[in-house]
């Protein structure tokens, strides 16, 4: 596995954001489904040690988290929800900038940016400023310079907020194209039309998770909205688990992927 989460629990103060939190993801597309408040952000912040948790264990790529964390978080590349491209460099400035973060330098460095541009069909535009890219083309960049050090894992924190459909549609396609080469991606969302049937399907509700199985498994395609909506319109502690359906059994399930 490389990515695994083991009994992550997590509280701000007085409320649980994570209770118990465990899953094992290998190479593929999985994405964390939850409504707002759900505990995807607060998950995100753990696995990228933004803050630490008192209970529980992240491993990435075979490095404990805690134990190792240069390491594994090296094993890791990101993209916030937020933006953070520096809109006044050039395309290319900063996936050069981001390769020296990462020790990358000269012709490594040069290689590196190169071949993302090449991927993104950006080369001719390596000179332009970001700011002179619409949202697609700058989102297309951060996935490119959060994969420029090569990690084994790929996280993305609703990748697709503030873009149009098309553009959306567009992301999704590319990121699952990578998780075909053999990526691990971890991609949090609240959109059910960002899951295809083949993905993992992580569902998270109030700090727990509900499902943990194909997404074909729990629910035909045409109907894995229903089933979302039905698994979180119920408190947590009366809400079905979702093994094969919304409403299979009366607690929440882990299912092979």
């Amino acid at each position: 596995m490389t990515l695994s989460v083991h009994s992550l629990s997590f509280r701000y103060g007085a409320k649980q954001a994570l209770d118990q939190v465990s899953f094992d993801l290998s190479p593929g597309f999985t994405a964390l489904l939850g409504p707002n408040g759900a505990g995807k952000s607060t998950l995100f912040g753990l696995l990228t040690r933004l803050f630490t948790a008192p209970q529980g264990q992240i491993t990435v790529a075979g490095h404990d988290l805690a134990r190792s964390p240069r390491a594994a978080l090296a094993s890791m590349g990101v993209v916030f929800q937020q933006p953070t491209l520096d809109l006044d460099l050039t395309v290319r400035r900063n996936l050069l900038y981001f390769a020296a973060l990462h020790g990358l330098s000269g012709r490594t460095a040069e290689t590196r940016t190169a071949e993302a541009l090449a991927r993104l069909g950006m080369a001719e535009r390596a000179a332009e400023p970001v700011r002179n890219l619409n949202g697609g083309h700058r989102r297309r960049m951060e996935i490119a310079r959060a994969l420029i050090h090569r990690p084994a894992v790929l996280l993305l924190d609703e990748p697709t907020v503030g873009l149009d459909a098309a553009a959306r549609q567009s992301i999704v396609a590319h990121v699952h194209d990578l998780a075909a080469d053999g990526l691990t991606v971890l991609w949090a969302t609240h959109l059910t039309d960002e899951v295809r049937a083949t993905d993992h399907l992580l569902i998270l509700h109030q700090g727990r998770l509900l499902a943990d199985a194909r997404a074909e498994s729990i629910a035909p395609p045409a109907s894995l909205q229903q089933a979302f909506l039905a698994l979180t319109a119920a408190p947590v502690h009366a809400a079905p688990g979702a093994s094969s359906s919304p409403r299979a059994s009366p607690q929440p399930t882990q299912a092979p992927t």
